[in-house]
């Protein structure tokens, strides 16, 4: 329990000390005068001025009176008065702790009824405040996490369903158009063919995808961890990547350290550089230079990939990680990919215990990527 919190449960313990000696002390002071009026006659002089006073006995009668009834009964008059004295003493310190309690029903009740007010209880009891409205901001949040889960769930869904059925109708409807038309020309079933397998090589990648990023989702995927070469691994993809970098008369350029290397799962990474520069090749401009630097900071690496392209939105960059995640240009034209690329990346890089930002601004896109050091 922090300083703060004791301090707190403090005042409400001292208040509650101090009702409880209050009335303890009060009660002994009233038996005190009890003790007093009984033992040092001097209720009995009050009895006897009340029976002579108010009911008209005459002082001798009075007298036998209270003798008769009273004196003699002292002890039990006084043992009855002490009883009814603590008797009120505790109802008026269970009264007390009652409304405590009624306080503390009245939080639980508001608790549940997720209103979105603030629980107010009385300002001793500001520590209990506190705790129950902890409580219902973290219910809250838990119950907007589940439904934003579920939303997420049901997007996905949707996503699913939508890029699968397209490569899934391409499959079928040239299938179909083979079945149709057994005598058409072998160059135009051949042609068919390649689109059907490409569309099926596509849709095949879209649920290996889906798949990785719900391994990658549901903690299933572990690292096997040591120290990367950097400036080689990128030399390979780089490589890799010369076809496609060729078509679109693009070039890559490292700047880099060649002794550079980081501590992670080479080929997790080489998973996560590939995306980068395959989302760089397909979104720059043509007959352009992608930029790959990478330096020290303290502790880790910084690796940034530049290319050339159009700028993207603020509210866009944002949702580029997001899964079946693709610029509206990626929908029309044959540079998008499954939109599971990025969130794939992003999950590797968290699992590695890295960060990874995109920005844009002057044409100039850049995903910054930082990951713990490591030596060879």
């Amino acid at each position: 329990m922090k300083r703060t919190d004791r301090d707190e449960y403090s005042v409400f313990h001292s208040k509650l000390t101090r009702r409880v000696c209050g009335s303890v002390a009060l009660s002994v002071l009233t038996v005190t005068a009890l003790y007093r009026l009984l033992w040092k006659r001097r209720m009995g002089d009050v009895i006897v001025w009340f029976l002579v006073n108010v009911l008209d006995m005459s002082r001798q009668e009075a007298f036998y009176f209270y003798s008769d009834h009273f004196r003699l009964n002292k002890d039990l008059f006084f043992c009855g008065a002490v009883f009814l004295v603590f008797a009120m003493m505790l109802w008026q310190v269970f009264r007390g702790m009652s409304r405590y309690f009624s306080e503390i029903n009245r939080g639980i009740e508001s608790l549940l009824a997720d209103d979105g007010e603030q629980i107010h209880l009385s300002p001793e009891m500001l520590p209990f405040e506190r705790k129950l409205n902890a409580v219902k901001r973290t219910l809250a949040e838990r119950k907007e996490q589940t439904a934003l889960a579920e939303r997420r769930k049901d997007e996905l869904v949707m996503y699913l369903a939508h890029d699968v059925r397209t490569p899934l109708t391409s499959v079928i409807g040239y299938l179909n158009l083979l079945e149709e038309e057994p005598d058409s020309p072998p160059e135009q079933r051949a042609k068919r063919v390649r689109i059907a397998l490409d569309k099926a090589y596509r849709l095949e990648t879209m649920m290996n995808e889906f798949f990785e990023i719900t391994r990658y989702n549901s903690q299933q995927i572990t690292l096997s961890r040591a120290a990367v070469d950097l400036y080689y691994l990128l030399v390979q993809l780089t490589d890799e990547l010369t076809p496609v970098l060729a078509e679109r008369g693009n070039t890559v350029a490292l700047r880099m350290d060649e002794n550079l290397t980081v501590r992670g799962d080479a080929e997790k990474l080489a998973r996560v550089f590939g995306n980068i520069l395959k989302n760089a090749v397909a979104y720059s401009d043509p007959q352009t230079e992608i930029t790959v630097s990478a330096r020290r900071a303290e502790q880790d690496v910084i690796i940034r990939f530049q290319n050339r392209g159009e700028d993207i939105p603020a509210e866009k960059l944002e949702a580029l990680f997001d899964k079946f995640y693709r610029l509206d240009q990626a929908r029309s034209t044959g540079t998008g990919g499954t939109g599971l690329g990025l969130a794939i990346t992003k999950e590797i890089v968290l699992l590695h215990g890295g960060s990874i930002q995109a920005s844009s601004e002057n044409h100039t896109v850049t995903f910054a990527i930082r990951l713990p050091g490591g030596e060879l």
